[in-house]
């Protein structure tokens, strides 16, 4: 699977950095529409990865698309809700077409599905920088270690994730920090078999301007973890302490579990902020360009989206024999027509730092089933979560 930098060709047509569910969402179109793909990543596949591993209905939806839905739902953990927690322990299982899987294991899956369409996987390789002629990117620099090669290419697209470094060296950084970062560990422990059985995420004054969370997997497993949304410093561990102390069902969990792969922190990038999404022979997609959501932290969706999307304006530039600006245009206003929602989930956010919310929210959602309705929407994208924050909103709230 993994192909060494002495195999590296001179040319191809798209270079893809980065093979998480962007780079390789992207190179799975790109490769079956007929070009000759480059995808790397800077680790060798199986490779870890911090996220809270929930599939909602947008990942299922992609999934189904490139033709992988099955084969993760094979290795996933289904759940039928999710069991919304406020504060004040009010609680409202909202249903929903959702999954638990891994990163470790999904994303292999989707850069497999890469491989199959005929990609080429390189990795470990690093992205230098840009190759550079006229004022475009015609290539990159890539290295292992000391050895560096360059690689000459019609386009790069950088699904390079939420480090920043990539973005940094090609150019395309707006803001370095973060939006946001995430703590998870994976603990096992069969007392909690079936008795957490959907995807919880607990809101409270402790973990405040985040939340914390526990995400079943197979055999026993519970993907444990928080969440913030700020750029501000935080201190992760103190609130993962907070988390498994005022929360008993996590307090339990990790008392009488196993650690199988201890907390472990990571940056996040949201909102579709923080980077060009494109220059003259360059797409930046998946987390690189923020395609994770503020409030909840959801990307795996959105990242093969944003993915799909840069094939997409490359193939049908091909096609059309379009120039650049037409893929530039072209992609720029596929995410452009993504950002309201991005803005919505933003303004939700405020639930994170304002926990009381949470219990009025919550509070309605046990006495009304259009609200819950709409909670469930939330999931499915058929609801904007950041509705229930306006004037307009709070009205509703009070009189369905």
């Amino acid at each position: 699977m993994n192909l060494t930098i002495d195999q590296l060709p001179e040319h191809c047509d798209v270079l893809v950095v980065g093979a998480g569910p962007a780079g390789s969402a992207a190179a799975t179109l790109l490769a079956r529409g007929g070009l000759d793909v480059v995808l790397v990543d800077q680790h060798a596949f199986p490779r870890d990865k911090v996220c809270g591993d929930g599939l909602i209905p947008d990942a299922h939806r992609a999934l189904r698309r490139l033709g992988l839905l099955d084969e993760v739902m094979g290795q996933a953990q289904p759940v039928t809700h999710a069991g919304l927690i406020s504060p004040r322990g009010i609680r409202v299982d909202v249903p929903g077409t959702l999954a638990v899987l891994p990163r470790r294991i999904l994303d292999e899956i989707v850069c497999r599905g890469a491989l199959r369409a005929g990609a080429r996987m390189f990795a470990p390789l690093r992205f230098v920088a840009p190759l550079e002629e006229g004022g475009r990117v015609v290539g990159a620099r890539l290295a292992h270690g000391e050895a560096e090669r360059e690689l000459r290419c019609g386009w790069v697209v950088l699904a390079s994730g939420a480090q920043p470094q990539a973005l940094i060296a090609a150019g395309m950084a707006l803001r370095q920090q973060p939006s946001g970062v995430a703590l998870r560990g994976y603990v096992r422990n069969e007392a909690m078999r079936g008795r957490i059985d959907k995807l919880e995420v607990v809101w409270h004054r402790a973990v405040a301007p985040g939340y914390g969370w526990i995400f079943p997997c197979r055999d026993a497993v519970f993907n444990v973890g928080v969440g913030a949304f700020t750029e501000h410093d935080l201190n992760l561990r103190a609130l993962f302490e907070a988390f498994t102390r005022i929360y008993p069902a996590a307090r339990e969990l990790v008392a009488g579990g196993q650690w199988l792969a201890p907390p472990k922190g990571a940056p996040l990038r949201t909102s579709l902020t923080g980077a060009r999404f494109s220059r003259p022979g360059l797409l930046v997609s998946g987390e690189a360009a923020g395609s994770t959501y503020a409030f909840t932290g959801e990307g795996i969706g959105k990242a093969l989206e944003t993915g799909m999307h840069a094939a997409e304006a490359l193939l049908q530039a091909r096609a059309r024999a379009q120039d650049d600006a037409a893929v530039r245009a072209d992609y720029e206003a596929r995410l452009e027509a993504l950002a309201p929602r991005f803005t919505l989930y933003e303004r939700a956010n405020w639930v994170n730092r304002h926990p009381w919310l949470a219990d009025l929210v919550l509070w309605r959602g046990t006495r009304s089933e259009r609200v819950r309705r709409r909670m469930s929407g939330v999931l499915d994208e058929s609801s904007n979560p950041g509705q229930l924050l306006t004037a307009k909103g709070f009205y509703r709230l009070f009189t369905e």
